[in-house]
């Protein structure tokens, strides 16, 4: 079910049991572990053929956003639209769950790719720790599920509200394990580097989790992928920066 909703990798057989439903978001890590390992993989892969690093960056830099179907980055431009409005509550509200794509929205999207294309050739060229991909994934989806379940939902945010019904401690708990895991993996894997990486991740994902849950008082689904989106750029620049 998680896969199925977080990844638009077809799947041979998709069941949706109702009862599960409080496990989407526990799992959702773990799609993350999938997703990064995708990532990295076509990573060494188009490093070892040799093809010119640009248009190895390229792909790399869209890579994840088509492997989740675009999910997280439809939230990214809702919520930099409504954000940038700079108007009341009830007008981004309202923009936010407006179909139509804004002038803000484009921007962002625009300065994300920009950003996002340079951090990961930085990465390319240098070759080092690719692996960290991995770490990137994981951490970022966690960060997103704690966010849906330890912070107030919008009313209308349907999802989010789903999602976190019959959840407890015990889902949060299990988040935080994959997370610690995640960090000491990326110490395993490259010492102090790896530890500033996933600290760039993490730090990305609450800085902009904390200004979109301040400017619309609660979060929804789309502030979640909104500040996924942001926080794996984090990661990706401090890789691209430090190592």
């Amino acid at each position: 079910m998680s896969f199925g909703m977080f990844c638009a990798i077809p799947l041979p057989k998709h069941v949706w049991d109702d009862k599960c439903m409080n496990l989407i978001l526990a799992y959702f890590p773990i799609i993350g572990a999938l997703i990064g390992a995708l990532w990295w993989g076509v990573a060494e892969l188009l490093v070892f053929s040799g093809i010119h690093i640009i248009l190895v960056s390229a792909v790399l830099a869209v890579l994840p956003f088509f492997v989740t179907g675009f999910l997280h980055l439809d939230g990214y431009m809702d919520t930099s639209d409504a954000v940038l409005s700079r108007r009341p509550l009830e007008d981004k509200l309202r923009i936010l769950k407006d179909p139509h794509t804004g002038a803000f929205a484009v921007i962002m999207i625009v300065v994300l790719f920009i950003l996002q294309f340079a951090a990961v050739y930085a990465v390319i060229e240098k070759g080092e720790y690719l692996v960290l991909l991995i770490v990137i994934s994981v951490i970022s989806r966690c960060g997103s599920a704690m966010s849906i379940l330890c912070l107030k939902t919008m009313t209308q945010s349907g999802y989010a509200n789903m999602f976190r019904q019959d959840t407890g401690i015990s889902h949060k708990i299990f988040l935080i394990i994959i997370a610690v895991l995640a960090i000491a993996l990326s110490f395993i894997l490259s010492g102090i580097y790896g530890l500033i990486v996933a600290a760039a991740v993490i730090l990305g994902f609450i800085g902009a989790m904390a200004y979109a849950y301040k400017e619309f008082k609660g979060v929804s689904g789309d502030l979640a992928g909104y500040a996924l989106v942001i926080s794996e750029l984090c990661g990706l620049i401090a890789m691209g920066v430090i190592i």
